[in-house]
């Protein structure tokens, strides 16, 4: 039984019981109502002021009766009372202790600090791409939201290295850094990276400066949302069509269409191979958008000719089983 239940439940046995000794101390006892509201109150709450009017033979023995059924249900009131506050402490500390067990055995994780509006949007594209999310956040609305929502929730301060540690920052693969201020974002950085030098992390910033900052910091990826929304309005003007085809690839669940980034194994038959000897389109029904090189840079549009090497990722196009059946091949036949 939930709590607002048994609340209910609770209201409702007490107003019964009000009502039974009312009810019999107007009738029997000859009381007026508000005595005989006032003697029901009294009897059950054990006060012991005596009787406000002389009571009869019968009414006495009503009375008796009612004692011991009132002060049952008091006492009945108070012990569920009791164990429903028992019950919600055990269970925090239970559910915390079962979050920290279950955030220990996490391995590659993705840490989301702060679930803010950034935040939830970062999460959200983590959890449909399949990744484990562990949540920091101060405020406990938030991290409610985030627990429903499929995230491993944490209280605490995302820039304190204790905080980070128990998140499993040694264990994880990326961070991301959306807490409302720059000067927060930025510490979180430094503390992210000093803790897991091989973290991928990627920050919010408000300004071109902090991002600049964020960057020597040692932040892989920083995005500043206020910028790249008025890019997305003015591309809405000047490019509809561009801009809905990008909400579409990236955001529209309907749509079973993605954009992936996908590393190339030497174990690989891709490996030595041009686009167009690897039949990628043809026969995987997948696009390349670009390849990024082992050694750095960046090939788009690449054309049919361009050859693959091993360690290149490629950024491709395509629906969700040609994509999976193309990331097996890319990794040399082993699921990824």
């Amino acid at each position: 039984m939930t709590h607002g239940r048994r609340a209910l439940v609770l209201i409702a046995a007490v107003l019964a019981t009000l009502s039974l000794g009312t009810l019999g101390f107007a009738t029997i006892a000859d009381f007026p109502l508000v005595d005989a509201v006032y003697m029901a109150i009294m009897t059950m709450t054990t006060v012991g002021y005596g009787e406000i009017h002389p009571l009869s033979r019968e009414a006495r023995i009503f009375n008796s009766v009612y004692m011991v059924l009132s002060v049952s249900m008091m006492l009945s009131v108070i012990g569920v009372m009791t164990q429903t506050i028992l019950e919600a402490q055990f269970r925090d500390a239970f559910d915390r202790r079962r979050m920290r067990k279950m955030i220990e055995s996490l391995r590659g994780h993705y840490i989301v600090c702060g679930y803010g509006r950034v935040g939830r949007g970062a999460a959200a594209e983590l959890r449909k791409s399949g990744e484990k999310v562990v949540v920091v956040d101060r405020d406990e609305k938030r991290l409610e939201l985030a627990r429903k929502q499929g995230c491993a929730a944490l209280a605490g301060d995302a820039t304190s290295d204790d905080s980070l540690r128990e998140a499993g920052i040694e264990r994880a693969a990326g961070l991301v850094a959306a807490l409302s201020t720059d000067a927060d974002n930025l510490f979180v950085v430094m503390s992210a990276k000093a803790l897991n030098a091989g973290l991928r992390v990627a920050a919010r910033a408000s300004d071109e400066p902090t991002e600049q900052k964020l960057v020597r910091a040692g932040a892989d990826a920083v995005l500043a949302p206020y910028k790249t929304a008025g890019a997305q309005l003015a591309l809405s003007l000047l490019k509809p069509h561009v801009r809905q085809f990008l909400d579409f690839a990236l955001s529209t669940p309907e749509w079973d269409v993605r954009i992936e980034q996908v590393a190339v194994d030497a174990a690989s038959d891709l490996v030595g191979k041009s686009l167009a000897e690897a039949r990628i389109r043809g026969e995987m029904q997948v696009v390349v958008l670009a390849i990024r090189r082992a050694g750095g840079g960046m090939e788009f549009n690449p054309p049919a000719a361009a050859a693959i090497e091993a360690g290149d990722c490629l950024v491709v196009m395509g629906e969700a089983e040609p994509l999976r059946r193309f990331e097996i091949r890319a990794a040399g036949g082993r699921e990824q």
